[in-house]
């Protein structure tokens, strides 16, 4: 009998946020495995940090945090393979995962290279996007409203065509590229229906209206929400953060 892959949600940082099954599986956990920089801490860890067992066998998954590109499938292939062969003596794997192991989740990665051969399980967490929207106090979406989520690092040009097409749009990953994200919003006339939040659910997070921000650089834990359908959804005048 082999081990079981467990996926965890752990949610956008806030430890309390993390669901009850989440809780239960890390604290249970023999083997957990992580993302991790290649220099500091893992966030992913740090958020379950308090409800892991000491002396339990941990494999941190280095992704080095870089502009550039890097070898990705030789890291997740090694990763794997540590991870098979836990899996193959009959140990389960608790794989920890900022947010949602499916939801631009690093877990994926490990999913599709091992669910063919071992019995997985996914816990899926709290996202980023629910969570800055409850931070800035304005519902996603709605009815029939289409939403559209949008990596920051895509051209201003596809970013337009896509948030012409929908009524509620999460721009993502916004870091760097937070000057000529402004810029393009403010060309569409949509800066006052734009909220941002950097670092959701944290002690140190950062919420604010667009217009309001007052800075041109971003980390890259930051998300815009626009909301440009039907519902008279707006803003709150000012943010306490």
């Amino acid at each position: 009998m082999s081990g079981i892959l467990y996926g965890i949600g752990l949610g956008p940082g806030d430890p309390e946020l993390m669901t009850l099954k989440a809780h239960r599986l890390i604290s249970n956990a023999r083997v957990i495995a992580y993302p991790a920089p290649d220099t500091g801490p893992s966030f992913a860890r740090s958020i379950a940090s308090d409800f892991i067992p000491a002396g339990i066998q941990e494999i941190p998954i280095i992704v080095p945090m870089r502009v550039d590109r890097f070898p990705a499938q030789r890291i997740y292939d090694k990763a794997s393979s540590e991870i098979s062969t836990v899996l193959k003596s009959g140990e389960d794997v608790v794989v920890l995962c900022e947010g949602d192991p499916f939801f631009y989740g690093s877990f994926m990665y490990l999913f599709e290279r091992l669910s063919g051969q071992f019995p997985c399980e996914i816990v899926p967490g709290v996202t980023s996007l629910t969570a800055c929207a409850a931070q800035l106090q304005r519902p996603l979406t709605s009815r029939t409203d289409i939403l559209t989520v949008i990596p920051g690092p895509l051209p201003n040009d596809e970013i337009r065509t896509r948030i012409d097409n929908a009524q509620a749009v999460a721009i993502m990953k916004v870091g760097r590229h937070l000057a000529r994200l402004k810029a393009l919003l403010s060309d569409l006339d949509l800066l006052d229906k734009a909220g941002y939040v950097e670092r959701a659910s944290l002690p140190e997070q950062k919420v604010s209206r667009l217009a309001d921000l007052d800075t041109d650089t971003a980390p890259y834990f930051s998300t815009i929400l626009i909301y440009k359908g039907d519902e008279a959804w707006t803003l709150p005048p000012s943010f306490s953060s």
